[in-house]
């Protein structure tokens, strides 16, 4: 468990002390588990203070990914004198009924 809070240490400014501490305990429970990766499993498997609940919260926390993921890349793998490509991958993913509220345009090139 300390060497993942010590994976984390890099993102600690970034959110809070109780959103780090979830986020610790989801991912030893994720790393941790066999089988399908669901919200129950990981409850699980998380142990003390990582209940369900616990997990749904974390869940629903807005977290600002694009700084959590360059803090960690700068951190961890960084090279000065390296180069680097940045690339994306968008996942389309069909949509079930006739409209997206909100939406007046959807585009999937799947369709």
């Amino acid at each position: 468990m300390e060497d993942i809070l010590a994976l984390l240490r890099p993102i600690a400014p970034l959110i809070s002390k109780t959103t780090l501490r979830q986020l610790s305990r989801l991912i030893f429970g994720m790393l941790a588990m066999t089988g399908r990766v669901k919200m129950l499993g990981i409850s699980r498997w998380t142990g003390k203070g990582g209940s369900y609940r616990t997990v749904q919260r974390l869940y629903n926390t807005i977290l600002p990914w694009s700084e959590i993921f360059c803090s960690l890349f700068r951190a961890l793998l960084f090279q000065p004198g390296d180069e680097y490509i940045l690339a994306g991958d968008e996942v389309v993913v069909s949509k079930a009924g006739d409209e997206t509220y909100g939406k007046d345009c959807i585009f999937s090139s799947l369709a």
